[in-house]
C-alpha cells in the first residue's frame, strides 16, 4: 500500500506541475541597447524612427573645407605653389598629413595658430582673423577624430532655403567661403564682405549672384574651392530679391 500511495503522490505532483507550465505568462526578453544607442528591437534611428541615420558630426566637405580653401590655401599662404612651412591645406589628406592630432584639438598645432599672437598668428595680417563659430567649429571636427565626412547634404548648421535673413543666414555663409580673399585690411579686389553695405552693393548688381553661380563673365567664387551648394545659392538669391536688407 505504502508503494502504491508513493507512485500516486508522484503522478499527481506531475500532473500539478505540467498544468502550472502549461499556464505561466511568457515575459518578454528585453535585448539591451547596443554601444552608440541602436536597439535591434525598435525603429531604426533618425528623423522620427524613420530609417535615415542621422549624423552628429561635423561634416568636413561643407563645414571645414570651405574655411580652409578660402582662409589658407591662398597664393603666398598655404596653396601647393606657396606651401609656406611645408603646409597645404587645399584638400583633406594635405590637412590632415600634419598638424592635426585626430581627437585632441588642444594637442593640433593647426588650431593651436587659431588663438597665436603676432606672427605666429594664423591666418596672418591683413588677412582677416576667422570668428569664433569657425574655430570653435574646427576644435569640434578634430575633438571628433577629424575625419573626411562627405556627401552629408547639410552641414552643421544646415541648409533651409526659407531661411534668409542677412545675419543668420547671409553672413555665415561669406564668412565660411568669401570673406577669408574679400575680407581683412586687404580685401582681393576692394571687395571687403564683411562690411555690408558693400555686400549690399554687389548684390544688387548683380556681381554676387553672377560669381557664386560662375556665370558667364564672372570670376567663378569661391575661388579654387567648392561652388557654394543650391541652397545657399538660393538663400542668398531670395535675400537679394527682398532688397538686401540689414536684417
Amino acid at each position: 500500500m505504502k508503494r502504491i500511495a508513493f507512485i500516486v503522490c508522484i503522478i499527481f505532483c506531475f500532473i500539478l506541475g505540467f498544468i502550472g507550465c502549461k499556464h505561466e505568462s511568457i515575459v518578454p526578453t528585453v535585448t539591451p541597447n547596443l554601444p552608440g544607442g541602436v536597439n535591434p528591437g525598435g525603429p531604426p534611428p533618425g528623423n522620427g524612427g524613420g530609417g535615415t541615420p542621422v549624423s552628429t558630426l561635423v561634416c568636413f566637405e561643407i563645414d571645414i573645407l570651405p574655411i580652409f580653401q578660402t582662409n589658407c590655401a591662398k597664393s603666398g599662404c598655404h596653396d601647393a605653389g606657396s606651401h609656406q612651412e611645408d603646409y597645404v591645406l587645399d584638400n583633406y589628406n594635405n590637412i590632415v598629413r600634419r598638424g592635426i592630432e585626430a581627437g585632441d584639438a588642444s594637442d593640433s598645432e593647426i588650431y593651436e595658430v587659431l588663438f597665436e599672437n603676432g606672427e605666429d598668428k594664423m591666418p596672418r595680417p591683413p588677412n582677416p582673423d576667422l570668428t569664433p563659430a569657425q574655430k570653435a567649429l574646427i576644435g569640434k571636427w578634430i575633438n571628433e577624430g577629424a575625419k573626411n565626412t562627405v556627401n552629408c547634404n547639410v552641414g552643421t548648421s544646415g541648409c533651409d532655403i526659407t531661411k534668409f535673413n542677412f545675419s543668420a543666414d547671409i553672413k555665415p555663409i561669406l564668412a565660411t567661403n568669401c570673406t577669408g580673399c574679400h575680407g581683412g585690411t586687404a580685401p582681393s579686389g576692394g571687395i571687403n564682405l564683411t562690411v555690408y553695405d558693400v555686400v549690399k552693393q554687389v548684390g544688387l548688381n548683380g556681381r554676387l549672384v553672377g560669381a557664386i553661380t560662375h556665370a558667364p563673365g564672372f570670376q567663378p567664387m569661391p575661388r579654387n574651392a567648392n561652388k557654394l551648394s543650391d541652397c545657399k545659392i538660393t538663400q542668398i538669391q531670395k535675400w537679394i530679391d527682398a532688397g538686401a536688407q540689414d536684417n
